[in-house]
């Protein structure tokens, strides 16, 4: 029996005599490949899963893997599954060093990843990758799942970290996944959702906490929380992303590619206050936003699917510390990005991509933290199927492009 149906079992076992965590017996039902029903049938027999559910909106949450969203679904059990699943990994049952890549809609991790403040490279370690590792507790061990209801779910997890530079961090997190009402969603988004248009959404909170006896300072190292979306890559899949425009000279570059190399233009193109960034999981390559040119959502079409993908999150008012994760010793440790977007692709040579899947993230800023003080990262996701004029109506607000430009902006390449 495999290390995943073990911890699953127990869980189930855990779950099963809790009151009010829905728990559907999706073996039972007949539901295709790619569907939500499916999906969740799959991690049943391997994990343990909490379901949240308000009519057809629904989502599973694996807390073995820190209160992970896996994937979501506007039309009940039968209906698209759009977060990516590792599958194949997960079937294993093994873990493997340097990161576990079970997939997974929503989920957790801290920052910074490289430089001089890193809790990814051990202290004083080259910035190569036969040192880097994630963090435990952010990849193998499970958070405590604390109250649940049938539209919400809290877990909590600690942590005891060192950074390249030996600062020690002692981090209680705390973490609330919760769907969105069509009322709540509507606000938030600032458009009015039509009849005949499928949705979910769902927020969480996620809260961090300074549990040791020293302050965090920016001159020994900062912390941060890094959300990060994966999704299902394909031929016409585009990341859309509104920035703040403006002078360079005032606001610094657009975008910041820098993570695996320049962008090519057949994969990247910026145009009236819009980045359109080409997501097939075909080429690895990156993109950031900083906090001057950071708007608070982002966004995503799936044109073969129908389907259209919203992320949100809260950036405090005047916030310009993000942590900086590039691997090397760094300048400003401080000037990371707020957004990030990730097409997966082959990582070198004759060699497979990770997934592929591609990746919409966000961060808090760098919390310099008093002993006992906590802060707060909130990211939304909301996807959307239906009526395409209904759903145009809803990119142009929200994003500021239409469905006919973004599927235009890469015809032919």
């Amino acid at each position: 029996m495999n290390r995943w149906l073990v911890g699953g079992l127990a869980a189930c076992a855990f779950l099963a005599g809790c009151s009010g965590v829905t728990r559907n017996n999706h073996a039972s039902e007949r539901v295709g490949a790619g569907s939500f029903g499916d999906d969740v049938r799959f991690l049943d027999g391997h994990v343990g899963t909490v379901v949240l559910e308000d009519g057809d909106a629904r989502v599973v949450i694996v807390p073995e893997w820190q209160g992970r969203v896996m994937t979501s679904t506007a039309g009940g059990d039968a209906g698209t599954s759009y977060g990516w699943i590792n599958r194949s990994f997960i079937e294993k049952g093994e873990l493997v060093p340097h990161m576990n890549v079970f997939g997974g809609e929503e989920r957790f991790w801290m920052g910074p990843e490289g430089g001089q403040f890193s809790i990814y490279f051990p202290e004083g370690k080259p910035f190569e990758f036969e040192h880097w590792q994630v963090p435990a507790f952010i990849d193998t061990e499970p958070f405590t799942l604390t109250s649940h209801s049938d539209r919400s779910a809290t877990f909590a997890g600690s942590a005891d970290l060192t950074n390249w530079s030996g600062t020690r961090f002692l981090v209680g997190v705390d973490r609330t996944v919760r769907l969105l009402s069509p009322i709540e969603m509507s606000s938030m988004l600032g458009v009015r959702v039509p009849e005949g248009v499928r949705a979910v959404a769902y927020e969480s909170v996620n809260g961090v906490t300074n549990r040791g006896r020293q302050a965090w300072k920016k001159e020994t190292g900062l912390l941060s929380v890094w959300m990060l979306c994966m999704f299902t890559p394909g031929p016409q899949t585009t990341v859309v992303i509104p920035f703040v425009e403006g002078d360079e000279s005032q606001l610094g570059p657009v975008y910041n590619d820098s993570y695996f190399g320049k962008a090519p233009a057949d994969r990247l193109v910026v145009d009236d206050g819009v980045i359109y960034f080409r997501c097939d999981g075909e080429y690895r390559t990156k993109i950031g936003i900083k906090p001057s040119r950071v708007r608070p959502t982002a966004g995503s079409w799936d044109a073969a699917r129908g389907v259209l993908t919203f992320v949100q999150f809260n950036k405090p008012a005047g916030a310009s510390d993000y942590v900086n994760s590039e691997w090397r010793e760094q300048d400003d440790p401080y000037a990371g990005d707020v957004v990030n977007s990730y097409n997966d692709g082959p990582t070198g040579p004759g060699q497979p991509p990770l997934g592929p899947f591609y990746e919409i993230e966000t961060s808090s800023p760098a919390l310099a933290l008093k002993p006992g003080e906590r802060a707060v990262h909130i990211e939304r996701v909301m996807h959307f199927e239906g009526d395409r004029a209904s759903l145009d109506a809803i990119a142009k607000q929200v994003l500021g492009a239409g469905l006919d430009r973004i599927e235009g902006v890469f015809a032919g390449n």
